[in-house]
């Protein structure tokens, strides 16, 4: 029997194409539900999600509270065996899932990769620096050999939780931590190559550079309390 796969989504102001996302998802991943959470769009996403009518899919609307607990409100509303997330503005990556979830007979997480070989990313100069830069630093202090910590396409196996449920505060660095824990635990980590697009305008991603550089600290605090909290 197929595993049941669940997806998780995050959205703000991703109008334009998460319809195309989730037609993607579900045309590619059998046995599958979505459950995406939403931060309180005001470009219509709301109005796209009341549109899709399928058994398998279900949303969430919220005040933007950040990726962190977006990813926690999902998972804790998930009935997979598998579970997985991706970015809501990137449906040309799903094609992925097919070999993630192969993996997944003899790893128990599956990230993409933008730092194996294969990979690569297509974003802003800025933006490609300061990803390299945090993910230095986390193999630099957490003594890892994963290349890409703050991938944003991975699927797991559900038991990888009974290692550490992620702490639902902050923007993607809850994910390093996450990773640093699980791995602590012995569990065996795979990351697939992937390239990845340029940001799509208007989306949450497309960040400022007031916000870009402030999670970029974030992102380096959370790197050194995951390193020395004693747990």
């Amino acid at each position: 029997m197929d595993k049941k796969i669940s997806i998780i989504l995050s959205t703000y102001n991703e109008a334009s194409i998460i319809k195309t996302t989730i037609d993607k998802i579900f045309s590619t991943i059998n046995n599958v539900e979505i459950i995406l959470v939403d931060d309180n769009s005001v470009d219509g996403t709301i109005e796209v999600l009341k549109t899709i009518n399928n058994k398998n899919f279900r949303f969430y609307s919220r005040d933007s509270r950040g990726l962190a607990s977006a990813f926690l409100l999902g998972l804790i509303n998930t009935n997979g065996d598998y579970i997985g997330w991706t970015d809501s503005n990137m449906p040309q990556l799903t094609h992925h899932f097919d070999e993630m979830i192969k993996k997944l007979d003899t790893y128990d997480i599956v990230l993409l990769s933008r730092y194996v070989e294969g990979g690569g990313d297509q974003r802003s100069s800025m933006r490609i620096l300061s990803s390299k830069m945090i993910n230095y630093f986390c193999r630099l202090v957490l003594g890892s050999e994963i290349k890409d910590y703050t991938s944003s396409i991975f699927l797991m196996k559900k038991e990888v939780l009974k290692y550490g449920v992620p702490i639902a505060y902050g923007h993607g660095e809850f994910f390093i931590e996450f990773l640093y824990k699980v791995k602590k635990n012995g569990m065996k980590i795979c990351e697939l190559p992937y390239v990845q697009p340029p940001d799509q305008e208007g989306s949450k991603t497309a960040s400022s550079i007031i916000r870009f550089f402030s999670l970029g600290f974030s992102y380096l605090i959370r790197i050194m309390i995951t390193r020395f909290r004693k747990n």
